[in-house]
């Protein structure tokens, strides 16, 4: 039995009703406490519970070396507030953000809901963070790395598109030498605008100002939606080549509801059930799963597997982990799956994957003519 998902997740989310970003929010201070106090017992034994170390795990990417391809995303510790315990917790990397240049409120409260009928979480939380300068103290006082930190750069929500580029560069100057990839983030739903980035005549100035300031330093990757249709993606592709990019991270949340069994919205703060069909926000979790598999075959596929993809969207078990290999994921990334299955997910997956035989990716490519309305999310 999983004590975590049999019972901590259904006492507190179905029993109790508490608001999923007031548990996330305590997690993270005592996961921040942890960090800051350096609390050597305590990282110990989580160590003893949730590491799970074997060489054959080990990913050699963009010159950089993960313990394990099973990283944390962007998200969840958006501020780096608890970089020192995440190795504890077995991950392989970890991606904070998205980070903004200067600190902003995110959008109004609740903003983030469980749908424990689909396995699934909605989330309109909006670039809440405390600004770059908050994030590159924090990564100046830390004082071990053993996994590669990765960093989500976003868009201000009071920046205008037209100069959505000042406020990538202005991040990425402030973090340059303290991240050891970094991620444009142009595909989340919940700052009005920011998908329009994802345009080919829109990104290419981001990734412009980025790679000329950059020099070919730091790896410099997108992060794309799973709504694009396939001409999006090509136009995406064309420009990842153009600019020299290191890859991209396929994908972030949907704003599909089709084949969700959640009729109304569930979460604490909300007088009346209100259809889920009316409400803003993004879908992670179990039905992302095979739309963002689908998204990472067609990329590797079309770039003969040349650019390399971190692969999140739906992982919940072992299968889930290699079905994305298979398609032509380099590294996987968690975060829903993450909060439903509780930490002994990470090793769990872990040992599956060392035991496994070394996934081949399937070339086989979804259909240039499937409409993205039968395509299930």
């Amino acid at each position: 039995m999983n004590l975590y998902r049999d019972v901590v997740w259904p006492l507190l989310f179905s029993g109790l009703r508490a608001d999923p970003e007031t548990v996330k929010v305590g997690l993270l201070r005592a996961l921040h406490w942890i960090d800051t106090t350096q609390a050597t017992g305590i990282l110990s034994a989580l160590e003893r519970l949730f590491c799970y170390r074997d060489p054959r795990l080990s990913v050699s990417l963009w010159g950089l070396t993960f313990p394990n391809p099973l990283g944390l995303a962007a998200g969840f510790d958006k501020d780096g507030l608890a970089l020192a315990v995440w190795p504890s917790l077995g991950f392989g990397f970890v991606e904070v953000g998205t980070v903004t240049p200067g600190p902003q409120p995110g959008n109004p409260k609740p903003r983030l809901f469980q749908l424990p009928q689909d396995r699934a979480a909605l989330n309109r939380m909006g670039f809440n963070n405390q600004g770059a300068a908050a994030l590159a103290e924090r990564l100046r006082r830390l004082r071990r790395r053993p996994i590669p930190i990765g960093i989500n750069l976003g868009k201000a929500k009071i920046t205008p598109l037209e100069e959505a580029a000042a406020d990538y560069l202005a991040s990425f100057r402030l973090l340059q030498e303290l991240g050891d990839y970094f991620v444009v983030n142009v595909s989340s739903p919940n700052t009005p605008g920011l998908r329009s980035l994802q345009a080919a005549e829109q990104l290419e100035p981001i990734l412009s100002a980025l790679q000329q300031e950059n020099q070919g330093r730091k790896p410099l990757l997108v992060k794309i939606s799973p709504d694009l249709d396939w001409p999006e993606i090509d136009s995406l592709l064309e420009l990842a080549q153009t600019y020299a990019l290191a890859g991209i991270v396929a994908t972030n949340t949907t704003l599909r509801r089709d084949n969700l069994k959640t009729r109304f919205l569930p979460g604490h703060g909300i007088s009346e059930p209100r259809p889920i069909l009316a409400e803003a926000g993004g879908i992670s979790g179990a039905p992302l799963r095979e739309r963002s598999t689908q998204v990472i075959r067609y990329i590797h596929c079309s770039t003969q597997g040349k650019l390399p993809i971190i692969g999140v969207g739906g992982i919940f078990t072992l299968a889930d982990a290699v079905e994305k290999l298979e398609a032509g994921a380099s590294l996987l990334q968690v975060y829903t799956g993450w909060v439903y299955e509780g930490p002994g997910m990470v090793p769990q997956l872990l040992r599956g994957l060392a035991s496994s035989s070394p996934p081949r990716p399937d070339v086989t490519l979804p259909s240039q003519n499937t409409a993205m309305g039968q395509i299930q999310a």
